[in-house]
């Protein structure tokens, strides 16, 4: 099981592929604050209701100077039918082999219907514009958990 993240912590760098293949690098966003988000599959209703609800507020989220980032370990083409499929507009990057995931604390143990798997644990850590974390939450849940956040944040 990976550690999780505390607040004050350096925050894992990473570059993994978006849905285009392209390569997106948390240093290339110092300066701003970046919320990156774990999610266990893309094309599944408890990660497609979070992602829309990123993208329905990524203008609100962006204008008060943050980026968004959902990591699964989705690969590229399956996270560009689901950007497609959603009309997604949120970054989204795969990490088929869950370093990052492991990184972040955001895979290992975790209930699943009563039963103890391992897997994706649905994580969003917040990253300040020096790269360190404000705020690490595990096990959130799908609905209602960018609201949450925005609260949070005060925007």
């Amino acid at each position: 099981m990976s550690e999780r993240l505390q607040p004050g912590d350096t925050a894992p760098d990473f570059t993994l592929p978006d849905a285009d293949g392209e390569d997106v690098s948390l240093a290339d966003r110092r300066g701003r604050k970046v919320i990156v988000y774990f999610y266990p599959a893309a094309l599944t209703p408890g990660c497609t209701k979070q992602a829309c609800d990123f993208t329905d507020n990524l203008e609100l989220l962006a204008d008060a100077g943050y980026d968004v980032i959902g990591v699964s370990p989705d690969k590229p083409e399956k996270l560009a039918k689901f950007r497609e499929k959603e009309d997604l507009k949120v970054t989204l990057v795969g990490d088929p082999e869950k370093k990052v995931l492991e990184a972040y604390g955001a895979f290992g143990e975790k209930k699943l219907y009563g039963k103890t798997v391992t897997g994706v644990i649905r994580s969003t850590v917040v990253v300040d514009e020096e790269g360190r974390v404000e705020r690490a939450l595990y096990n959130v849940k799908a609905t209602g958990h960018v609201a949450k956040i925005i609260k949070d944040l005060g925007i």
